[in-house]
């Protein structure tokens, strides 16, 4: 927490947290998802609750977590209307030559690690989580 009470710099829990993605978006929560190779599960969710502000691309790799600029701080602190209680910054590889610069501002921030499978699985847990998109049978 920095000394204003924002929280600006996340710590990720360890893990190989190389390939990202945008799994749920709407106006109550931003929801990236993170592992190694999202093929076929995830382990890991950054949950942003009520979103205020965000760019990043839908689709990134191995974003390099930091504390947002003064530059960074006033444009959601106009966008806002104050500073929100989470801002974080990231410059993250999406595809092109130059890493690209992402904020996200919100509410709140949980950071959930658990194995989310990606597709449908027959012989899963009855506990076992699924991505948002994926449907048993039958459903």
């Amino acid at each position: 927490m920095d000394a204003d009470g924002t929280r600006t710099a996340i710590q990720l829990p360890e893990g190989s947290w190389w390939d990202w993605d945008v799994i749920a978006w709407d106006s109550g929560q931003l929801r990236l998802a993170a592992d190694h190779d999202l093929t076929y599960h995830h382990g890991l969710e950054l949950i942003f609750g009520d979103p205020i502000f965000v760019s990043c691309p839908s689709g990134f790799r191995d974003p390099a977590f930091r504390s947002p600029s003064p530059d960074e701080l006033l444009k959601v602190t106009r966008q806002f209307g104050g500073v929100p209680p989470i801002v974080v910054a990231f410059e993250a590889e999406a595809g092109g030559q130059e890493p690209v610069s992402c904020l996200i501002a919100a509410e709140r921030l949980d950071i959930v690690q658990e194995t989310v499978l990606r597709y449908w699985h027959e012989d899963a847990d009855p506990d076992q989580r699924f991505a948002p998109w994926v449907t048993p049978p039958g459903q």
